[in-house]
């Protein structure tokens, strides 16, 4: 009977290896779920932000999706406390294992899964996660689904760790993880929640950030700073206890309020905003297209054709492809526009003008419209002022550019434009029955001593417009 026993035993042993073993193997083909291919794991798919940088080094600003907000940050950038606070809580053996850490996994298989003790940690390593990150578009939502997910992540995670060193896997960690907030990667949520770079945390920053890597939705230290601070505490006692803090370092830390210096993400915040949009639109301009433009927006369709043939920024990212065919993204292919602007002296001037216009200009001029019916249109009938305003919207396009219209509104002119940039123009007389016909023709001037043969030319084409209109 015992070996009887013994024999079972032993065969549901063996059946349980073939079995794992058909599984890692048929995950390894690509049978059974998704393993990226090598090329795919040896370069890894990444958005990042387009970085503008000042004169003087400092980023101004990005360009961005709202989930991608990211800007990758070296090695040798990040904090040794990050580092530090990253292994003693997710991943004590990180160093020691090549993907798959058998300890932890056994421990969360005997007290997580079947003494339902929810305390004692899970079983996945930091390479684990960043598979995870990486080519797991959505996660289980139950823990059956889940289960069936983990053997790809191990596979993908031993791939892993088969091409990369074990600084790349925490460098490539911390860049993809989601800090919340629109902070995406490391640099970002270090500026977002501390007005700091990576390399210049505090030990107890730098553990309030990992600390957030459990669950940056729950561990929120913008909502819930209390219960942040106490998940902070958390990874300082694991750093003591992986001998990285002193027990009297540690506890003095714990003892510190959690403090923000927060600056929320936002394009339309930072210095020199403006700016930042002018360049974005001229980075990102196609080639103009006659069709686009209005009959009235000729001026700019010529001055915007002159742009793209002469201005290599003039719809840089439209004119330039990456090595796969495809053209740069601005808000995903991680460039960086160095501008002329000071950093500094932007913000000096930024501050003059704001405390001109605040403090003094726009008081005195509220106190001057105060009593004006049709403030600040002081000159103008009531009935004068929404024809002005048509009129302006009439002469902005959708970009916001603005070209001026010389005729009256309302108006009965009718206005013909050549390709060649000649113009036309139709009106009846105020005072004889009778059709006028005004012709325009446009040719560059590039000298005073042309001016005369410049003129003929001009003469010559109106005497050919004429000509074909039968005038």
């Amino acid at each position: 009977m015992i070996k009887k026993f013994i024999y079972m035993l032993w065969g549901l042993l063996a059946v349980g290896l073939v079995a794992a073993f058909l599984i890692f193997y048929s995950i390894t083909r690509g049978w059974i779920g998704f393993v990226p291919p090598v090329e795919e794991l040896e370069n890894p798919t990444y958005k990042f932000a387009t970085q503008i940088i000042s004169a003087d080094g400092k980023m101004l600003s990005t360009y961005s999706y709202s989930r991608e907000n990211r800007v990758w940050t070296d090695y040798n950038d990040l904090s040794p406390a990050l580092i530090n606070a990253l292994i003693s809580t997710e991943d004590v053996r990180f160093t020691e294992h090549s993907g798959i850490d058998l300890r932890a996994l056994l421990r969360a298989i005997i007290k997580t899964g079947l003494l339902r003790q929810e305390s004692s940690g899970g079983g996945s390593t930091l390479t684990q996660q960043l598979a995870k990150q990486l080519y797991t578009e959505e996660v289980a939502g139950n823990k059956i689904e889940r289960l069936f997910q983990k053997p790809i992540e191990w596979v993908i995670a031993v791939k892993l760790e088969k091409y990369y060193t074990k600084e790349e896997i925490l460098t490539m960690y911390l860049n993809k993880y989601d800090f919340g907030n629109n902070a995406i990667g490391i640099k970002t949520a270090a500026n977002t929640y501390f007005s700091k770079e990576p390399k210049q945390l505090s030990v107890e920053e730098a553990a309030t950030l990992v600390g957030m890597c459990k669950n940056s939705s729950l561990y929120n230290p913008v909502r819930r700073n209390e219960k942040t601070r106490q998940r902070r505490n958390v990874v300082l006692s694991q750093m003591e206890k992986n001998h990285c803090l002193s027990a009297a370092v540690c506890d003095s830390l714990q003892e510190t309020p959690l403090v923000l210096n927060y600056r929320r993400v936002d394009h339309k915040l930072g210095p020199a905003p403006y700016f930042r949009e002018y360049l974005r639109g001229v980075m990102t301009a196609k080639k103009p297209e006659r069709k686009n433009y209005r009959g009235w927006q000729m001026q700019k369709y010529y001055e915007d054709s002159l742009d793209w043939a002469n201005n290599p920024l003039y719809g840089w990212c439209n004119k330039n492809k990456k090595k796969d065919g495809s053209h740069y993204n601005l808000y995903s292919d991680g460039l960086k526009i160095h501008v002329t602007i000071d950093s500094r002296m932007q913000q000096y001037a930024e501050e003059a003008v704001d405390e001109h216009i605040k403090e003094y200009l726009q008081p005195r001029f509220f106190k001057a419209k105060k009593n004006h019916r049709n403030a600040p249109y002081d000159n103008l009938k009531a009935s004068e002022i929404e024809p002005l305003l048509v009129k302006a919207m009439k002469q902005t396009d959708v970009d916001g550019n603005v070209t001026d219209i010389d005729m009256p509104e309302p108006s009965n002119v009718l206005q013909y434009f050549t390709e060649s940039g000649h113009k036309v123009s139709v009106r009846p007389s105020g005072t004889e029955p009778k059709i006028k016909f005004y012709m325009e023709a446009k040719l560059d001037l590039n000298s005073r001593e042309e001016y005369y043969a410049v003129k003929e030319a001009a003469v010559a084409k109106i005497e050919a417009i004429r000509k074909d209109l039968g005038i």
